[in-house]
C-alpha cells in the first residue's frame, strides 16, 4: 500500500490523461475536443519530465577537472528535457493550426458542433 501512495504523481497523470481522452472522445464541440487534446498532450510532457528526475542527481553532465572519476549517479540526463522542449514547440504549433481550422469551420458552417457540421456536409453532396 505504501508503494502505491508513494507514486501518487503517476495516478495524477492517469487521471489527467483520462480527462483529456474523455474530452476528445465524448464532447461534440470542436473547441472542447481541442482542449482535451491539449490536456492529454501536456500530461504526457509532464510525465516524461517527472520520470527523468533522479534522487540525488545534482547537476548536468559536464566534466569537472577537479573530479578525477565521473560518478554517473550525480548527473541528471538532459535528453528527456530537450525532447519535451521539442514536444512543447510541436504542441503549440499544432494547437495554432487546429484553432485556425476551427475558425474556418465556424465561418463556413456557423457552428462548432461536430454532428451539425457532418450533417451540413452531407447536405452539400
Amino acid at each position: 500500500m505504501e508503494y502505491i501512495i508513494a507514486k501518487y504523481n503517476y495516478w495524477i497523470y492517469i487521471v489527467l490523461m483520462m480527462i483529456g481522452f474523455y474530452a476528445m472522445i465524448a464532447k461534440k464541440n470542436l473547441v472542447k475536443k481541442l482542449l482535451g487534446l491539449n490536456i492529454f498532450q501536456w500530461t504526457i510532457i509532464l510525465f516524461y519530465i517527472s520520470t527523468s528526475v533522479k534522487k540525488g542527481g545534482a547537476t548536468i553532465p559536464i566534466m569537472d577537472k577537479a573530479i578525477d572519476i565521473a560518478n554517473p549517479a550525480l548527473y541528471l540526463n538532459p535528453l528527456p528535457h530537450v525532447l519535451m522542449l521539442t514536444a512543447i514547440v510541436v504542441g503549440v504549433s499544432t494547437t495554432g493550426v487546429a484553432l485556425a481550422l476551427v475558425v474556418l469551420l465556424y465561418r463556413r458552417f456557423h457552428t462548432l458542433d461536430e454532428d451539425e457540421i457532418f450533417e451540413k456536409i452531407r447536405e452539400l453532396k
